[in-house]
């Protein structure tokens, strides 16, 4: 037995894979990822594969990068953990105040936690305590889009709205309402004219249900997790204004769009809009360590101040002092490489190559938003039927990529998801979207046989 089988064997018998048909894995030999070099993850047995996917959308800076390991072994050599409860570290300190930099203007305050699930948990419970301490305990209810993902902790998993979760756990979850997402490939409302009609529908929620919603919660620009839906310019602005017209807080997660992703550091910045409660992650850290924020203005913020209030909120590792350097440290390289203005330029590469996947048969809709990107596959691009779930088309598609050497992921409705890492050189780029091509090509045509 080879160590890689002796690897394949052990994690067969013992680990519990997230998000993986438990029958399926169990019949494959699974891919032992040992080591990262640059935008490349290579295998136990020293094949290399692009990380099209950023490892699900962290890697910034690429693996490896040794300002990033430098900033980790110097905090390691301080201080690996001590509490925020009561008492901060330096660390903490200086990255809040980054942050509140970097932010939409107004956000004024940092919350730390470990993940994106957490960081839109702590932002319910955020503007929930909100209206309690502004003696309005009966805005107890949520509104999000349909397709909306959120997290998948009780809270994120109840403001979401992907059929499959919702269905599966709606006896644990609590009632949420939900408006109409910028789907426009698949748009009864507008009829191929966009009027913006998907935001107006959360007019008609708020309308019948405001005096009870404490928050509206939005995927500024793009729905990342059900398959890169973007939104027109104007939409976020619209549901803000939505939003603030019946006195409700606004939400703005931005765990899967922000730092640089959609040509701006945050995707809020399009439509010049400054929520009431952001929420970040993902390539906070480059994706070196777990860390998001739940950030918020000063009035949320105010809220909690006098008579022994506070956020019942918190969890042991929340601005753990490796995290939070190596952020820093992540931080100092956008600056450094000036990552947001590489992202703009390589998404104009990005672009073209989408383009040359229009020619191809079953193809129905491309989407793009910065260095975000989809290709949706559909059985009659005339009437942009969706395949049957059973086919796999896009399963098919993503194997074949690994085949010739790229890792990349799929979404609902035989959608390929595109997060390329924005450390990216424009040849590297061409090479991704070029497998990709190839492996679409190769299914369809498989199909067609």
């Amino acid at each position: 037995m080879t160590d890689t089988e002796r690897l394949q064997t052990l994690d067969q018998q013992h680990v519990w894979h997230p998000y993986t048909p438990t029958d399926d894995y169990l019949k494959t030999k699974p891919l032992v990822i040992d080591h990262g070099e640059g935008v490349y993850l290579v295998d136990s047995e020293g094949n290399r594969y692009l990380d099209g996917g950023s490892s699900l959308g962290v890697n910034i800076h690429g693996h490896q990068r040794p300002e990033l390991n430098e900033a980790l072994a110097a905090q390691a050599a301080k201080v690996a953990h001590t509490t925020l409860y009561g008492m901060t570290h330096p660390g903490a300190a200086e990255l809040a105040e980054r942050l509140v930099r970097l932010a939409p203007e107004g956000i004024d305050k940092v919350l730390f936690l470990e993940t994106g699930s957490s960081a839109v948990e702590t932002a319910m419970k955020m503007a929930y305590s909100y209206w309690v301490f502004k003696g309005a305990p009966q805005r107890n209810k949520f509104v999000s889009m349909t397709g909306a993902f959120h997290g998948d902790t009780m809270g994120a998993l109840s403001v979401g709205q992907m059929t499959i979760l919702k269905n599966f756990y709606q006896p644990l979850l609590r009632e949420t309402s939900a408006f109409a997402q910028p789907y426009c490939y698949r748009c009864t409302l507008c009829q191929d004219n966009c009027t913006l009609a998907c935001a107006d529908t959360l007019e008609e929620v708020l309308e019948r249900e405001g005096d009870q919603v404490a928050a509206v919660l939005i995927e500024p620009r793009v729905q990342n997790v059900s398959g890169m839906i973007v939104a027109r310019d104007g939409h976020l602005g619209r549901v803000a204004e939505i939003a603030k017209k019946h006195g409700v807080l606004l939400i703005a997660d931005e765990l899967g769009v922000g730092f640089g992703r959609t040509g701006k550091m945050f995707a809020c910045e399009a439509d010049g809009v400054t929520p009431d409660i952001l929420c970040v992650g993902k390539g906070l850290t480059g994706g070196y360590m777990p860390l998001a924020a739940t950030m918020a203005t000063a009035e949320v913020f105010d809220a909690f101040r006098g008579d022994g209030k506070m956020l019942l909120s918190g969890h042991t590792y929340s601005g753990n002092p490796l995290s939070v350097a190596v952020a820093l440290a992540s931080l100092e390289l956008f600056e450094k490489d000036d990552v947001v203005r590489r992202a703009q330029e390589m998404s104009v590469i990005l672009a073209e190559e989408l383009a040359k996947f229009r020619p191809v048969p079953h193809v129905g809709d491309i989407r793009q938003c910065g260095m975000l990107a989809a290709v949706e596959l559909v059985e009659d691009q005339e009437t942009r039927e969706p395949f049957p779930w059973d086919v796999g088309v896009a399963g098919r598609i993503t194997d074949r990529c690994k085949e010739l050497g790229l890792i990349i992921h799929s979404a609902p409705n035989d959608t390929i998801v595109i997060v390329p890492p924005l450390a990216m050189t424009d040849e590297e780029l061409r090479t991704m979207m070029g497998i990709l091509l190839q492996a679409t090509r190769d299914v369809v045509g498989s199909l067609a046989s």
